[in-house]
């Protein structure tokens, strides 16, 4: 890549509008990504040393909880020693990287959740079918698939990005590497690349989104035809964890998006609310709402306090 630029660093310019914050925002973003970290390994660990966990549907949370690990890690360290006023300047590859992961995990996690949708339509559509259709070698393709797909379509944006000439100005208008901020600083007309990046990702967006609405659209058909208004609450109840999920991912996204206008500071509140604050709502959201995952976690929390105590 560096062969066709001659620029090999990049400055990141960080959060608009935080001038006298940073120290404020640098103790508050810490507080979310370590919770982030340590709630998403603990539903992990929970989910590998639990033989009763070991179904299709905590297979694709356990999934979730390794994304919601690595997601904030692209963007959130590099940003928080921006804000304790240490170097904002970022490697040409290293610029490369962040795009890269930010996009291969942000389309694993559209691919995820669409399985997710499946395994519940699978479930409450056709429960006499479920094991045969969700066996164990179909969820573990199914998962395989999404990482390998999130790694095509991140591939395939990083390309389109990076190899284009960039010879100045160097200073990204956002605190870490993506698209819309990247892009503008090329040395060349980049609207062939914008189209073909933003359809990359819009394309993608918008077919899992649709994939879950049809998914959702029989499930609600099939919810209505239960005769006993008990059976509705808990099929409904089954569905309500990954519907805020969806709903807190694909918000931010197309907020970034699909929107005509473009404000540095609007998109950099919604980038940190996608990049750091969602990933530690998801333990709470599933495990708040999950009556085995709570059983299971009070064991295992008990367990290593039994171990420590010993």
């Amino acid at each position: 890549m560096r062969n066709h630029t001659s620029i090999t660093e990049f400055i990141l310019s960080g959060i608009p509008n935080t001038e006298g914050l940073e120290s404020m925002l640098f103790v508050l973003f810490l507080a979310f990504y370590l919770v982030t970290l340590l709630g998403n390994l603990l539903i992990f660990l929970t989910i590998l040393a639990s033989s009763n966990l070991h179904t299709p549907m905590y297979l694709f949370l356990g999934s979730l909880s390794v994304f919601d690990v690595f997601f904030p890690s692209v963007s959130s360290p590099k940003m928080m020693r921006c804000l304790m006023g240490q170097n904002c300047v970022i490697s040409y590859r290293g610029c490369a990287s962040q795009l890269f992961f930010y996009h291969t995990l942000g389309g694993t996690e559209c691919f995820l959740y669409t399985a997710m949708a499946y395994d519940h339509f699978v479930a409450i559509c056709h429960p006499l079918r479920y094991t045969v259709i969700m066996s164990r070698r179909a969820c573990i393709v199914l998962t395989l698939n999404t990482w390998l797909g999130g790694c095509l379509h991140g591939t395939v944006l990083v390309f389109l990005v990076f190899k284009l000439p960039y010879c100045g100005p160097s200073e990204v208008d956002s605190f870490f590497c993506n698209i819309p901020v990247v892009l503008p600083l090329a040395c060349v007309d980049t609207s062939l690349a914008q189209t073909v990046s933003f359809t990359n990702v819009g394309v993608l967006t918008l077919l899992c989104l649709f994939l879950i609405l049809a998914s959702y659209s029989h499930i609600v058909f099939s919810i209505l035809k239960i005769s006993s208004s008990e059976g509705r609450r808990r099929a409904f109840a089954t569905c309500n964890a990954h519907l805020t999920s969806i709903l807190l991912f694909y918000g931010p996204v197309m907020l970034i998006y699909l929107r005509p206008a473009s404000s540095p500071w609007l998109d950099s509140v919604i980038q940190v609310l996608n990049n750091i604050i969602t990933p530690s709502l998801n333990p709470l959201i599933y495990t708040l709402r999950n009556k085995d995952v709570k059983l299971t976690l009070k064991k295992v929390l008990m367990e290593m306090v039994h171990i420590s105590g010993a």
